[in-house]
């Protein structure tokens, strides 16, 4: 009896760190997820420690040129991001989310410890030019140095990007997404995430920049190596109450399959009206044998149990005789490919906000950087900037969650409350304005810079909190957009997909980043053949038309907004869709 009794208790499709059943009250729920949070407050002080003030270690110490380090920063944070995508990947198809974040957190140790080792030794960066001296001017890092250096930076990408694509979905799975209460706690989950990513962002941008930049480069990279050390011990200590997924095998396999089929279907004028009846009723197209009856619950919940209209031509890949068995496709296949599509565009339209977001970490740090960043007594280093909005997103957050999504609930009568697409379009908004903003920030720095006839080197007598207001604006941005994009990624996307669909919100801050530095050169190139100096291009950036560059972001993130609109107000989810 108490072998049934345990057996009845099963969370179906999970297991425990051991590859055992995992059970109800045993495995999962808040306890598990703490422990993920925790993780995330230090995997992210590891990262952003860096990330925030590398183009200022590019430039000084690797004399690399400004736009050189700008460029290398986005291409650097670009990757990392886009490699969650195979996190994600891994932690669906092959692994669970937990192994791919041990595997990777440890690659990401690999890495600081290399740029913790060539900090610390001056035999292994470029020789110092002296404290007087314009960077441009400088030897620029090459040869085994500048390996090195781009070897530790990217097996740190590689981490970061198992790490991202494989730990928000993990924390998401330990709650019942069956009941109500169960969704509501995971979306706790999601502000909360949000929250503690912004945890270790202060910490990242206040205690490590001060330190990066007042006791050396060594301590910095040394700090995050030790946080990427203890995060992986904490992550291990929760091992006994995590619920994992049962990797389901390859989602690409199934989206390959389903267009495939379609494809060939479409050229062959093979019609699947008659087939899909047969199709539909037959015992041959059952959910995953593995499945438990709450899992094939929500299934029939979730998706219909004939084709949609939505997509119609995917539907062609439904045949009782397909070319290859290789090639039948199941109803919940097709269905699960359409809803796939079907939020790529929302993924497309939050690029844009992500290009604005990589000038966080690379015009406006070099901005802060020639203007006064005292207050009173205190020298704050040009890095430290996003402390702004990294606490505006730590006050809101919990705000959010406690007050306004229960008071929202309570006006719309609905479980979300605010939908994840009204979140992510007030974030598109914001970021439209905080462009504005930075344009005219710059004109403003840029006249006094004109006026004070000093050279390059010298502050400017302009205070940096007046970049601080971009920043407010973009970090206002990111809580909204992230913590929605997470959340309606999760639930929109099938079971089977859902780490490498978690993983699209961090693609998008990766080809906003590659992004960026695309517009920066074109912007460049088509400003420079009319004659002209290009926008983006000097010395130092007190020559740069930074202000027509933000103006250009800006129409750009309108422009965008009025896309994002289009898809948005046609989107129906899940719940929706299988109703109809």
């Amino acid at each position: 009896m108490e072998e049934e009794g345990q057996q009845l208790s099963r969370w179906e499709g999970y297991v425990d760190w051991r590859n055992r059943p995992a059970l109800r009250g045993r495995h999962g729920g808040m306890l598990a997820a703490s422990f993920v949070l925790v993780v995330e407050i230090l995997e992210n002080l590891a990262y952003l420690a860096n990330a925030s003030n590398l183009v200022l270690y590019l430039s000084q110490y690797m004399h690399l040129s400004p736009l050189k380090s700008a460029n290398n920063v986005t291409n650097f944070m670009g990757t990392s991001f886009l490699l969650a995508l195979l996190g994600g990947f891994l932690s669906d198809a092959f692994f669970t989310a937990y192994h791919i974040y041990l595997i990777s957190a440890v690659i990401e140790f690999l890495g600081l410890v290399i740029l913790t080792v060539q900090a610390r030794s001056s035999s292994l960066k470029p020789p110092s030019c002296g404290p007087s001296s314009v960077n441009i001017t400088c030897e620029e890092v090459g040869g085994g140095k500048a390996a090195m250096l781009f070897i530790g930076l990217y097996l740190v990408a590689l981490g970061v990007g198992g790490i991202k694509g494989s730990l928000p979905s993990h924390g998401a799975e330990q709650f019942d997404e069956a009941t109500p209460q169960g969704r509501k706690k995971r979306s706790t989950f999601f502000n909360y995430f949000v929250f503690c990513l912004s945890c270790g962002a202060l910490i990242a941008v206040t205690l490590v920049v001060w330190i990066e930049d007042n006791k050396g480069w060594q301590w910095g990279f040394g700090i995050s190596t030790i946080a990427i050390f203890l995060s992986i011990l904490i992550f291990f200590a929760g091992s006994a109450f995590y619920k994992n997924k049962i990797p389901s095998g390859s989602p690409l396999t199934t989206i390959c399959k389903v267009l495939i089929a379609a494809l060939i279907n479409a050229r062959t004028s093979k019609t699947p009206s008659n087939a899909i009846a047969n199709l539909c009723a037959s015992p041959s197209n059952p959910s995953h044998p593995s499945e438990g009856p709450q899992e094939e619950t929500m299934k029939a919940r979730e998706l219909p149990q004939a084709p949609t209209e939505a997509l119609k031509f995917l539907n062609r890949s439904l045949v009782s005789k397909p070319v290859h068995t290789a090639l039948e496709c199941t109803v919940q296949e097709v269905e699960e490919v359409k809803i796939v599509i079907k939020v790529l565009p929302i993924f497309a339209c939050t690029i844009i906000l992500n290009c604005c977001l990589a000038q966080l970490s690379t015009f406006s740090v070099e901005q802060a950087a020639t203007m006064n960043t005292k207050i009173g007594s205190l020298k704050v280093p040009p890095a430290s900037l996003p402390v702004f909005p990294v606490i505006f997103i730590m006050i809101l957050a919990p705000i959010y969650d406690h007050f306004i999504i229960p008071f929202a609930r309570k006006v719309t009568k609905s479980e979300m409350g605010i939908t994840h697409l009204q979140r992510i379009g007030i974030g598109l908004v914001l970021s439209i304005v905080s462009m504005a903003v930075a344009a005219l920030v710059e004109i403003k720095r840029k006249r006094v810079a004109t006026n004070s006839g000093l050279d390059s080197t010298s502050p400017l007598p302009i205070t940096f909190l007046w970049i601080a207001f971009q920043y407010l604006f973009l970090g206002s941005a990111d809580l909204f957009t992230l913590a929605g994009l997470l959340e309606f990624f999760f639930t929109e996307a099938p079971a089977s997909m859902r780490s490498l669909a978690t993983s699209l919100s961090w693609a998008s801050l990766a080809v906003g980043y590659y992004l960026s530095s695309v517009i920066v050169s074109i912007v460049n190139k088509v400003t420079g053949n009319s004659g002209h100096q290009p926008w983006l291009s000097g010395g130092s950036i007190n020559e740069y038309h930074l202000d027509r560059f933000y103006w250009l972001m800006c129409v750009l993130s309108g422009l965008n907004f009025l896309h994002y609109l289009f898809w948005a107000i046609g989107y129906k989810y899940r719940s929706t869709r299988a109703n109809q």
